[in-house]
């Protein structure tokens, strides 16, 4: 059980790597903007760590999804779907980017629903191979 913890745990902080990663690069290749998403984070280590984090303790959920969800990549993206929620209802409304996120872009809600999809399919590939 503590490998199954330890895992979802660095799956969990990978995966925030993965997801920050892809956010800023959309940002930077303008795609984003284009898309009207005011996101715009700065690459840097606080930002980054921040991130891997929380990516870690809500990793740390993995393994009771996954006794609920046999299939690895289905428990990673049903796992998303706490994070997405506390970030679109709690998060972005506490720092004054409306419900949602919509005062930075209706499509808001889609970057942070696909951008923890990736994060939850990184935890799952992490929780698969290390149990293979």
């Amino acid at each position: 059980m503590l490998q199954r913890l330890a895992t979802a745990y660095f799956g969990g902080a990978l995966g925030a790597i993965a997801n920050s990663l892809a956010v800023w690069l959309l940002a930077e290749a303008q795609l984003l903007s284009a898309a009207g998403i005011s996101v715009h984070p700065d690459l840097t280590w606080a930002w980054i760590g921040k991130r891997m984090l929380w990516g870690s303790l809500w990793g740390l959920g993995y393994p009771l999804v996954h006794s609920l969800e046999k299939s690895a990549w289905k428990a990673g993206v049903m796992l998303s779907l706490a994070p997405t929620a506390a970030q679109l209802f709690y998060f972005y409304p506490q720092s004054g980017s409306g419900m949602a996120g919509l005062e930075a872009g209706n499509l808001t809600p889609v970057l942070v629903l696909l951008s923890n999809g990736l994060w939850g399919w990184v935890v799952s590939q992490c929780a698969t191979r290390s149990n293979s």
